[in-house]
């Protein structure tokens, strides 16, 4: 009897690339495919929610500013205030806590007398971002009503105590129809300078 040795063959291969041939292409076709998918649309999507912002400026077409102050503490300017603007002809926005319509029921009435805007600053100066939205409902309307009871005119416009908001602040103050007004300095500083 014979024994016979197989030995097994190796596949013969067509084309033999080092792996740094192969490696380069591959991260070509990589970069290609991310370019891709970043580029198209309908491949890209957020899990993020918009971000919730307030009203920092609006763009006109004239050079304007909107004048705005925030009365919370003490009202012994009140008339000075209103006498000067009124002696410039100024209309003002006066963002007023619910506290100092209380205190100072006369002060309010005299803004609102002399044509200028009395809007919302919160009844307490609570820190909103801390708030539920029940409980900025509550303090917010509680001012409002306040501010409604001695001009006459429910307030539409909000500006947060200590200028502190997140997407639940804003959010909760749309949903009650009002609007979210911050400051802003810098397109003040930017129209003056250009």
């Amino acid at each position: 009897m014979k024994l016979s040795i197989i030995r097994a063959r190796r596949p013969r291969r067509l084309f033999v690339l080092p792996k740094r041939y192969v490696a380069l292409p591959a991260a070509l076709l990589c970069v290609c495919a991310l370019c891709l998918l970043t580029t198209l649309p309908a491949s890209v999507t957020t899990a993020a929610p918009e971000r919730q912002l307030p009203i920092y400026c609006v763009q006109r077409d004239q050079k304007m500013v909107s004048l705005t102050f925030d009365a919370a503490w003490g009202n012994e300017d009140t008339q000075t205030l209103i006498d000067i603007l009124d002696h410039y002809h100024v209309k003002a926005t006066f963002f007023v806590v619910g506290q100092w319509v209380e205190k100072y029921p006369d002060s309010v009435k005299a803004l609102a007398d002399a044509g200028h805007e009395v809007m919302c600053h919160s009844d307490t100066h609570a820190h909103f971002n801390t708030l539920s939205a029940q409980e900025i409902i509550d303090d917010v309307n509680a001012c409002c009503d306040k501010i409604e009871a001695v001009t006459g005119v429910r307030p539409t416009l909000f500006r947060p105590p200590f200028g502190e908001y997140d997407d639940h602040v804003v959010a909760t103050l749309r949903a009650m129809g009002m609007e979210v007004i911050q400051w802003d300095v810098e397109a003040l500083a930017a129209g003056a300078s250009g």
